[in-house]
């Protein structure tokens, strides 16, 4: 299993990619980064992430933990220059984490950095 500078060196060549993290969600802690960051801070853009992660999970009937409703799989906002797209990772333990690519919205593909983002966040996931 490739460690976390690698996945996310790999996300860095997806086409559009500005910047990618990996943020534990429950906390907003930034377990790793590449590239730019939003305004520049891959710590404010980990805990943005984490406030919009939770806030969805919090509100929605969306399953995160492995129960019985409708899984999560991903978050896409979209900005004026940007797309913001979150990929929660599944891990066996208790801490939930997610993958956040920061893309141009002029050179980028969104449904090709989805699907390189989803399996960008399976190398990650243990059982």
């Amino acid at each position: 299993m490739p460690g976390i500078d690698q996945v996310l060196a790999r996300a860095m060549g997806i086409p559009g990619v500005l910047g990618a993290g990996l943020t534990d969600w429950t906390s907003g802690l930034t377990l790793g980064t590449a590239g730019r960051a939003p305004h520049g801070d891959h710590d404010a853009a980990a805990a943005d992430t984490a406030e919009v992660v939770q806030a969805v999970t919090r509100n929605a009937t969306f399953d995160t933990a492995g129960g019985d409703g409708e899984p999560l799989e991903d978050l896409i906002i979209t900005a004026g220059n940007s797309y913001h797209l979150i990929r929660l990772v599944p891990t066996a333990f208790d801490s939930q984490t997610c993958l956040h690519l920061w893309l141009d919205r002029t050179r980028a593909n969104l449904a090709i950095a989805r699907l390189r983002l989803r399996e960008l966040a399976a190398e990650l996931a243990t059982d």
